[in-house]
């Protein structure tokens, strides 16, 4: 193994340098253990540093290992659709203008797709391994204003209350009632301690529709290492699972945009879909460009 890894960054979810989510790429990572992997994300302190590795699943091309500063994930989403941008860029996945591959994450095999348009960063799509489940009810919405700093009025949304989703990672999904209040959210990491640290989901994706049918979004891990994320593929497939599994629709496509980060100066753009059948999901997506920023060696 060479004493040096070549890494790559990019920021997900934007065609601009400087907006979106910032992921750092480490390649060819097979010779580093567990600790290693961590103490290199935690030097990077970025939302998630992502390994990649030779594949050990079937069916796989690559095998990624994924770490925020503090913990391995068994899915994200930033790092799925980066890292498959930055494959296909450096030409080391499937070549062409709209290319499949698999990625091997804890969670499963995840199909990816990247469509490169000329002139343009390449965009990523990834289908989720997990369909999406239901957790255990929500703490009440006075709690989870108390958390927000907000107002128990402010939560919810045309009857549509706080709710447990996971489609790789669990999220509490907490609807608010106008997107204004977005940029008022204080969260108080001690209110979380208290009623959702250790609890089935911890991670908190907070949502309001804007006026043109848009979704605005916020998203807070302090569980891992992370006070706020600007953007969250993990917890937009999650929210796509909630609003696929509400929806009237029994047969066929769903899909809206998330922006993200914007409270962050971050502006990230998320497109989110879902496919329904005899009133099941059947397929959970999430999908944004990406760019890449600086590339360097690791010394070991």
């Amino acid at each position: 193994m060479s004493s040096h890894l070549q890494f790559h960054t990019l920021d997900v979810f934007t065609e601009q340098r400087y907006g979106g989510n910032p992921l750092a790429v480490v390649l060819a990572a097979d010779g580093l253990n567990t600790r290693q992997m961590q103490t290199i994300a935690r030097e990077f302190n970025l939302s998630e540093t992502v390994f990649v590795q030779k594949p050990t699943a079937p069916g796989a091309d690559f095998k990624v290992r994924i770490f925020t500063p503090e913990i391995e994930m068994p899915f994200a989403g930033h790092p799925t659709v980066g890292t498959a941008c930055l494959l296909a860029e450096l030409g080391l996945a499937p070549q062409g203008d709209d290319v499949r591959f698999v990625l091997e994450e804890n969670v499963g095999l995840v199909p990816v797709r990247v469509r490169r348009v000329a002139g343009r960063a390449p965009y990523g799509e990834l289908t989720t391994a997990v369909l999406p489940q239901r957790g255990p009810d929500a703490p009440s919405a006075a709690v989870l204003a108390t958390m927000l700093g907000l107002e128990a009025q402010d939560i919810g949304y045309a009857g549509e209350a706080a709710a447990l989703i996971s489609c790789g990672v669990p999220y509490v999904l907490i609807p608010l009632r106008s997107p204004e209040l977005m940029a008022g959210i204080s969260f108080d990491v001690a209110c979380w301690r208290q009623h959702l640290a250790g609890g089935w989901a911890h991670q908190v994706y907070v949502y309001a529709r804007g006026y043109e049918g848009e979704l605005r979004a916020r998203m807070f891990a302090p569980g891992a290492g992370v006070h706020e994320d600007p953007a969250t593929g993990s917890a937009a497939v999650a929210l796509a699972g909630r609003l696929a599994l509400d929806s009237a629709l029994a047969d066929g496509h769903l899909a809206w945009t998330i922006h993200q980060g914007l409270e962050m100066n971050r502006p990230s753009v998320l497109q989110i879909e879902a496919d329904k059948q005899a009133g099941a999901v059947i397929a959970v997506r999430v999908g944004g460009h990406a760019v890449t920023v600086l590339s360097g060696t690791l010394p070991l």
